[in-house]
């Protein structure tokens, strides 16, 4: 049986996010001692060790709830894993290619300007206030 900071060490998880992790119901209550203090087993360590893999890889909260419901059923099909994992490289795929565009057109920003002048005619300062100058959309948020 591991306490909660045991498993924070093993895992590399921090106790807030164990706790928030439970209160999302991706990791089961542990046992309480008659102090009321946690104790997690091996089956908690192991399914820690799975959420921090999966957030490691990017998958978010719902997908690795998904995931462990899949987990938690082994007879089903493993289709449904593999469409979320899928799914998460489609993504993945998605942010690399807009942050190949936001480092092509930093490159070219900061080549716009040789830093031997005012910060008044810097292209550096110019283009950060005026989106017009990019080359491209390269925006990273959607709001």
């Amino acid at each position: 049986m591991f306490s909660i900071g045991e498993l924070s060490k093993r895992t590399k998880v921090k106790v807030p996010t164990i706790r928030y992790y439970e209160e999302q119901g991706l990791l089961n209550a542990p046992e309480r001692t008659e102090g009321n203090q946690r104790r997690y087993d091996a089956k908690g360590l192991e399914r820690l060790s799975f959420i921090k893999h999966a957030r490691d890889l990017g998958f978010s909260i719902e997908a690795i709830s998904e995931l462990i419901e899949l987990q938690d059923h082994p007879d089903r099909s493993c289709q449904a894993a593999t469409d979320i994992a899928v799914l998460q490289l489609s993504a993945v795929r998605t942010k690399i290619k807009r942050l190949r565009a936001l480092e092509k057109e930093l490159l070219r920003i900061s080549k716009g300007c040789d830093g031997e002048g005012v910060t008044e005619d810097c292209y550096v300062l110019a283009s950060l206030a005026n989106h017009d100058l990019c080359e491209q959309d390269h925006s990273l948020r959607s709001d």
